[in-house]
């Protein structure tokens, strides 16, 4: 028989020796880990045949993707996204909202430590007694107590919670991360408008000269009776016609002014930008190789981590099958005399564990586990869909941004066609070859050209933005936070 020094030491092993088999098998972790599933991935781009490939000087290597346009005041009014836009500021909110509950759901890896005190005093009843007289007693009583639980991750349900919560909160990053590009790309497209608006309206305005030129040549030929008044009419009709138009291109370019400022967060009443000349060279970009995708587009980036967070949780749903254990122990005083409450005889202790498994739940977890494979399946399905759905976008761009640089090209000689059309019709009415109809055809013709050649340019100038941000504007999954997140968890744990 072990002697009463042994049996202490014995006592004192055996909590230490179940800590140590729970730690061991906590090691234990439920639940498929987590790998990528396969995406359909191109091996080259379709409409990248016949592709001008990009000039290092305009790859913008390092540099954002905005400043491969050359514009100071494009680069500061997109700065200014990053500084003010409300739309940033709450997908910010809700990136920190996710980070948060990883931290919240990393507390689950450490105990909960409580402190109590108390102090009472109780009169009890009257008791009867030899005497016949009743009698009552006051009592006081005083405890303090420090307090443990701890829940031991046997089966590893916090360890795949926080692998959820991580793999959400880097989801939400990716989401920031998209916010940010989608509202730059909105801004770039706004303001490439404006500017070409601004120089259809320097058109219409040149042009309203040139036919009020046309028309004074048609008054002199009404005055000497060369020409007929319903010539004059048609040429004041035409001027005033363009003059119209003009005008009417203020009501777009004080839309787009008013969008940009409230992408920069700012009221429209406080923001301008002021009219001016502009030119501008559409940038080839270069659409790279198309695996990359899946690295570059933080829509995607940001599917696939929800995706892996869905995997997680179908471990945190077959934990359940298996009993919780907690440990728990508290140490205090308790006295009738607070003067003697820190005293060793007042000294009070315990310690336990708790194992606690439904035995019978009606099929609730079995629910639970196919409903969690179900969210899995389901983001796995969105992820490819996400995928598909990048390279669709980027190959929409190369075709169009390659037919409207052939457009474009074809334009501008109907543009140079019409400009002589006009010129040699006005001189054979001066001449009296031909009526004056013809004049004005042959300039609503040339003033048609000009108007749809800018249009092109604006059309490709949006393309090009889009193509960018289709590819994801610079941005990599690298970028996405990682160690922070999980600093002070343990390390994974293979499953059993």
């Amino acid at each position: 028989m072990p002697d009463n020094k042994t049996r202490k030491r014995l006592s004192c092993c055996l909590p230490l020796a179940a800590l140590a088999t729970l730690v061991l098998l906590s090691s234990c972790t439920v639940g498929p880990d987590y790998v990528r599933p396969p995406a359909p991935v191109p091996v080259a781009y379709k409409e990248l045949a016949g592709w001008k490939r990009a000039e290092p000087t305009l790859a913008a290597s390092g540099a954002p993707w905005w400043s491969v346009y050359q514009d100071p005041v494009l680069d500061r009014l997109v700065r200014q996204v990053d500084v003010n836009n409300q739309n940033l500021k709450a997908a910010e909110a809700a990136f920190r909202q996710a980070r948060a509950l990883v931290a919240e759901a990393r507390a689950g890896y450490f105990p909960t430590v409580t402190l109590d005190a108390s102090g009472q005093r109780s009169k009890l009843g009257s008791t009867s007694s030899t005497s016949g007289l009743g009698s009552s007693r006051i009592r006081n009583s005083f405890d303090t107590s420090a307090g443990a639980t701890w829940e031991a991750d046997v089966w590893g349900r916090i360890r795949r919670t926080v692998e959820s919560d991580v793999a959400t909160a880097q989801a939400s990053a990716a989401d920031l991360a998209s916010a940010r590009l989608s509202a730059q790309a909105q801004l770039a497209v706004a303001y490439f408008q404006l500017r070409v608006d601004d120089e259809i309206k320097r058109l219409l305005d040149a042009t309203v000269v040139a036919f009020q030129r046309s028309l004074a040549i048609t008054q002199n030929r009404y005055a000497v009776g060369v020409a007929a008044r319903a010539d004059v009419a048609q040429a004041q009709a035409q001027v005033e016609t363009t003059r119209s138009q003009a005008v009417g291109i203020g009501v777009q370019r004080a839309q787009l002014e008013h969008a940009i400022a409230v992408l920069m967060g700012q009221p429209p009443a406080t923001f301008s930008i002021p009219p001016v000349e502009y030119s501008a060279d559409v940038p080839v970009v270069p659409p790279g190789v198309p695996s990359e995708l899946l690295e570059r587009r933080p829509d995607i980036a940001a599917a696939e981590r929800l995706m892996a967070a869905a995997n997680a949780e179908i471990g945190v749903a077959e934990a359940a099958y298996f009993p919780a254990i907690t440990l728990s122990a508290s140490y205090g005083f308790a006295n009738t005399a607070i003067d003697n409450l820190l005293r060793a005889a007042s000294s009070v202790w315990s310690l336990g564990a708790q194992a606690s498994a439904p035995v019978f739940d009606g099929g609730l977890r079995g629910a639970a586990v196919e409903a969690a494979r179900a969210a899995y399946d389901q983001r796995v399905a969105a992820y490819r869909q996400t995928v598909l759905t990048g390279f669709q976008q980027v190959e929409d761009n190369l075709s169009t941004l390659r037919i409207l640089e052939e457009q474009s090209k074809v334009q501008q000689g109907a543009v140079r066609a019409a400009q002589e059309a006009e010129q040699l019709t006005l001189n054979q009415y001066q001449a009296g070859i031909i009526a004056y109809t013809s004049v004005v055809t042959a300039q609503a013709t040339a003033l048609a050209a000009r108007q749809n050649a800018l249009s092109i340019l604006q059309t490709r100038l949006a393309t090009s933005v889009t193509l960018i941000e289709s590819l994801g504007g610079g941005w990599t999954a690298a970028q996405l936070p990682g160690d922070d997140l999980m600093a002070g968890a343990p390390a994974q744990a293979a499953r059993p």
